[in-house]
């Protein structure tokens, strides 16, 4: 039986052939989802932004790979001079689509289209496969690019993507690659044909993805499990964890003592064998320091591979959503807040509603301070007569995160200081998980269809809320994570002002 490829399943073989045979025979074993929305979306918008610049191109839109087969023969049978998008090629049951293909002088550019910022070795191998199979198909190739995300191109706006793309050439390299494609097809063939490869996890599994079947690979090789505090739970442990494990460790709670020099590890140690949280007083002594009012501020940002709005570049670091809880004197708690949907660039109104929500005097609260304040800093960059109200409030900044990673444990934190893991063990009244938008990542894709042009008013108005309520949990976890370390009980219920 000759197995039917593609260049994802080539691609897959060509990373681990285990890979490859779990996930035609055996794909229920994955435990990872696919692409996240948001690498899917930037692939989408990027190959917009390239058929946009070929208006006379054709897409060849069929799902149906027999379909899609039929459109493509007969464009290129009736159409020479134009442009193909996700045109379909088969050779010896190897099925690719090729971004675009470009005519040029009687033969075509393959262009092979990629979302990021820079050409990783596995692009070369992706171009092997499709340029294989275009010639095996009787297609003439002038030459193979690659076309990836030029991070230097500053979107002018009105829909010039010109600059976008930085294409490279890649015939010359990829030409050993591409004689050894028979090869590729042949071994993953046989490995198919075979029982499950006898491979372990190793490297492989991470490079150049995370593979879906890495769990159940780990199973099968008899891998021990986890020792209920391992030593991955200590923080920049430098060689110190090599060479314990070397030495037989595996738990943490049976180091001796006089091996922790750190006392971040001797407490993460402390609270293994005591089995309770440890707060050091120096947290309050620390924060006593600081007066009223206090701010308690935290940022949502996106990036978008392809800029949609004048001035920004590729991946840039856009804010569209803050959230800050005042305490004006001790337990005097209101809330403020901006987020604006409107689908306009959101960082002025961002600036200047910052700016007025945050007074002239006292600390602002931050939980990783290198974000928020670089956030600020580019505002300021961006719009110079908002700089010196803006750089103050920089200067005015924080952060709780190394506070909490010196001063407190808790064996339910799994060696991890992030707001998220922190704030259940000293407020399980407030839970992320009952929210519709429960990190980061989510938050962005949120954002991203609250702001699409399509979507109906009542989804807007239901992500709106969702929004809020995300970004108002991230600031009323730090006032709580400060009142904690400073000794104080209570759970705040505040009333706020939106402002967006």
């Amino acid at each position: 039986m000759a197995y039917g490829l593609s260049k994802s399943k080539l691609q897959a073989f060509l990373q681990c052939p285990k890979r490859l045979w779990l996930q035609v025979h055996r794909p229920e074993l994955g435990k990872l989802a696919g692409a996240s929305a948001a690498a899917i979306q930037h692939g989408d918008r990027v190959g917009e932004a390239v058929r946009a610049l070929f208006p006379n191109g054709r897409l060849i839109d069929a799902i149906d790979p027999i379909e899609a087969l039929l459109d493509t023969q007969l464009v290129m049978a009736f159409h020479t001079d134009r442009p193909l998008f996700e045109a379909t090629f088969e050779h010896d049951k190897v099925l690719i689509r090729a971004d675009a293909l470009v005519p040029e002088q009687g033969k075509y550019c393959l262009v092979e289209v990629k979302a990021s910022t820079r050409i990783k070795d596995y692009h070369l191998s992706d171009c092997a496969i499709q340029a294989w199979v275009c010639r095996q198909s009787g297609l003439s190739l002038s030459r193979v690019e690659l076309a990836h995300v030029n991070s230097g191109f500053v979107y002018p706006g009105g829909g010039d993507y010109r600059g976008l793309l930085r294409h490279v050439d890649l015939t010359g390299v990829i030409e050993p690659l591409t004689s050894r494609v028979p090869g590729w097809i042949e071994t993953a063939r046989a490995t198919l044909e075979d029982g499950e490869p006898a491979i372990g996890p190793n490297a492989q599994c991470h490079t150049p993805y995370d593979c879906p079947f890495l769990a159940h690979c780990a199973e099968a090789a008899g891998l021990p499990e986890e020792s209920e505090f391992p030593l991955r739970l200590l923080p920049h442990p430098g060689k110190l964890k090599a060479e314990l494990e070397a030495e037989g460790y595996r738990d943490l709670r049976e180091v001796p003592p006089e091996r922790l020099t750190q006392s971040k590890h001797r407490r993460i140690q402390r609270v293994a064998l005591s089995g309770e949280a440890e707060l050091d007083p120096a947290a309050a002594a620390a924060l006593s320091e600081h007066g009223y009012p206090r701010y308690y501020l935290d940022f949502e940002s996106i990036q978008f591979a392809v800029p949609c709005w004048a001035g920004t570049r590729p991946y840039q670091q856009l804010v569209f959503q803050w959230s800050c809880h005042v305490e004006d004197s001790p337990g005097e708690l209101r809330q403020l807040e901006f987020l604006d949907g409107s689908g306009d660039d959101p960082r002025r109104p961002f600036a200047e509603a910052l700016i007025a929500a945050a007074g002239k005097r006292g600390p602002i609260f931050v939980y990783n301070i290198g974000f928020e304040r670089s956030c600020v800093n580019r505002l300021a960059e961006s719009f110079p007569n908002l700089s010196a109200p803006l750089l103050a409030i920089a200067g005015r900044m924080v952060d709780l995160l190394p506070l909490a990673r010196n001063h407190y444990y808790h064996p339910a934190m799994d060696g991890s200081w992030s707001i998220k893991s922190v704030l259940p063990t000293l407020a399980p009244d407030l839970d992320y998980q009952t929210l519709p938008v429960q990190h980061g990542a989510m938050a962005q894709e949120a954002y991203a269809e609250l702001i699409a042009p399509g979507t109906a008013p009542e989804r807007r108005a239901e992500l709106r809320r969702n929004l809020l309520a995300y970004c108002r949990l991230d600031t009323l976890a730090m006032v709580r994570l400060t009142w904690h370390l400073e000794g104080r009980a209570g759970a705040p219920s505040p009333s706020g002002t939106g402002l967006g």
